[in-house]
């Protein structure tokens, strides 16, 4: 499995490429031995990984934020330079958050879609039942997996927006002002961050829960 895998960064095509891009990869992909359960298992736990970081990294920002509010002095352009160069980080993380996602969904809709469309090559209306069955079992599980997906990456702009905006209002007043408008925002921006941190947890308790019902289903 893990060799089969491994075949991911020899091929040119991207794994994340969508649309009509998507079908030729999973073409290709099918005629290497890596089926789009495979494909699934593996982007799921990438999207995991994803979020593993970004909750690493949203605690470590809200820290080196509620820092610069007790900045007595120095030199503030570097603190400026600092925090801009937190949000940069935040913000490819997100983007990465939201790439990985999407990719899991696409190749999800994609497996379904086959998974219905060969019930009808069932002779054996017993077969076709267990496996219509297992379909709706695997989907419910999956409904689940994405929601908490989706509600944790929703939670992400409303942290995300303050910071730009403190960050930007920090580069034009190098001040106590600019130090005073963060330190206001500060309470709602942890609040935000809690919030964020919680819905990514459930997020990646979720991608445990589901690879482990994929790979069960392979026993």
């Amino acid at each position: 499995m893990k060799s089969r895998l491994l075949l991911f960064s020899i091929i040119t095509f991207s794994g994340v490429c969508l649309s009509c891009c998507s079908s030729v990869y999973y073409s290709t992909m099918e005629k290497m031995g890596v089926h789009k359960r495979d494909i699934l298992v593996d982007r799921v736990e990438k999207a995991k990984e994803s979020e593993v970081e970004a909750k690493k990294e949203f605690a470590s920002a809200l820290e080196r934020f509620s820092s610069v509010v007790n900045f007595s002095g120095g030199d503030l352009e570097s603190k400026y330079n600092e925090l801009k160069d937190e949000l940069d980080d935040l913000e490819a993380r997100a983007q990465e958050v939201h790439d990985r996602i999407n990719a899991v969904d696409d190749v999800a809709q994609a497996l379904f879609d086959e998974w219905k469309e060969e019930l009808d090559q069932y002779h054996n209306q017993r077969l076709r039942q267990a496996s219509a069955r297992k379909l709706r079992e695997t989907k419910r599980r999956y409904n689940q997996l994405i929601r908490a997906m989706r509600r944790a990456e929703a939670k992400i702009d409303p942290v995300l927006v303050p910071l730009r905006d403190e960050v930007l209002f920090l580069k034009h007043n190098l001040n106590a002002r600019a130090i005073a408008s963060l330190k206001g925002e500060l309470t709602k921006i942890q609040m935000d961050v809690s919030d964020l941190l919680r819905e990514m947890e459930r997020a990646i308790r979720e991608a445990d829960s589901f690879i482990k019902t994929l790979q069960n289903q392979k026993e």
